[in-house]
């Protein structure tokens, strides 16, 4: 039993998770991927689990994106948070204080925010598309986490959102061919995602979604740094 509240809402189911539920398992599998990455390099199925997080994060961006009555705000909290989390991503992931040949994610969500912005509001298609490609050329010269391929997904969620069968290809495709290697795994985050049963869930906790990304970078790089 499907029904559409409102115009740009998915259809609604009496099953599956709500995007209150998909943030938190986000949120769990990408702790799970930084202890591997950072603490207990040598597992690798934690890393493989990990790749469940960014498409996840990349579709509920486009679903805030699509109902935020605010995009201001939203793309400003995105590069508020990108700034704070930069020292904490550099520590625990580079093993540095600063080290500009890599920005964290939220460079990358912002980039592709905007590039959906832009597509919500420019009328001409061709300023649209030019407008996001150059946003993934900047994703990838500034080297943020996931590049211009992360932009390039938070578009495919965008673009298809609600075709759901051309959606997935999509991104299997990009995965698979834009990514490689061990970040063919993520193609398993689409099992949760087309779980969404288009609600949002319980509202509260917002903030904590967006503190944790910084604070668990920096718990993690105090725990490296531990002696043994």
């Amino acid at each position: 039993m499907c029904r559409v509240t409102n115009r740009g809402q998915l259809p609604q189911r009496s099953w599956g998770l709500n995007g209150f539920t998909l943030k938190w398992i986000a949120m769990v599998t990408m702790l799970i991927d930084h202890v591997g990455a950072v603490l207990v390099p040598q597992l690798l199925e934690l890393r493989i689990i990990g790749r469940l997080a960014f498409p996840i994060y990349c579709f509920l961006l486009v679903e805030g994106a699509v109902h935020t009555s605010n995009w201001k705000k939203y793309l400003g909290r995105l590069l508020v948070f990108a700034v704070i989390s930069e020292v904490p991503f550099d520590l625990a992931l580079r093993g540095r204080l600063v080290d500009v040949t890599s920005q964290n994610v939220f460079f990358t969500l912002a980039f592709g925010l905007l590039a959906v912005i832009l597509f919500q509001r420019l009328k001409n298609r061709t300023l649209a598309w030019g407008a996001a490609l150059l946003l993934v050329l900047g994703a990838e010269f500034l080297q943020t986490d996931y590049g211009g391929g992360g932009v390039i997904m938070i578009l495919v969620f965008y673009l298809f959102r609600e075709q759901v069968v051309i959606k997935a290809a999509a991104l299997i495709m990009e995965i698979t061919v834009g990514f490689g290697g061990l970040e063919n795994y993520a193609v398993f985050a689409l099992v949760p995602i087309l779980c969404y049963n288009g609600k949002k869930g319980p509202g509260g906790l917002k903030y904590l979604f967006y503190v944790f990304y910084p604070a668990h970078l920096l718990v993690l790089y105090l725990l490296c740094t531990v002696p043994r």
